[in-house]
């Protein structure tokens, strides 16, 4: 690695709120019993239950949107030559912010809840600002 732009500071974020994944993990298993239940069992639920067909798609849907946050990642790392982050998937490689480019730079204590409505992308009336936190208190503000 190249000394001259060692890494000052690296954070890797991802979903861990443990009530996401209980919702998560809970929808999943109530429809992978749906497809048991109607498709190898032949039975249905109600006398207007979705088709084999509805219900497969519905529980694919819902496995994908698991596996999707389940990916989900958002890296930064903060180098001598400026500001590196990726949000995966969405970005495959670091973009880079250099220094040059960044006027200001704050790192700050905030509280989520209060000034943000939770985590996720969010919308900061407070500030009028778009902020996307996956988990913590710590944010960083570049201008």
């Amino acid at each position: 690695m190249n000394s001259n732009n060692e890494t000052l500071f690296s954070e890797k974020q991802r979903f861990g709120q443990k009530w996401i994944w209980a919702i998560l993990i809970g929808a999943n298993l109530i429809f992978f019993y749906g497809v048991f239940y109607q498709i190898f069992l032949r039975k249905s639920f109600e006398d207007n239950s979705m088709s084999n067909m509805q219900l497969l798609m519905a529980s694919g849907l819902m496995l994908l949107v698991t596996l999707a946050i389940l990916t989900l990642k958002l890296e930064t790392y903060i180098k001598k030559d400026g500001i590196y982050v990726r949000f995966f998937p969405f970005h495959l490689t670091l973009k880079k912010y250099s220094w040059d480019n960044i006027q200001r730079f704050s790192v700050r204590q905030y509280d989520p809840i209060i000034e943000y409505g939770g985590w996720g992308f969010r919308f900061g009336f407070l500030k009028r600002e778009w902020h996307l936190m996956f988990q913590g208190t710590r944010e960083y503000n570049l201008f």
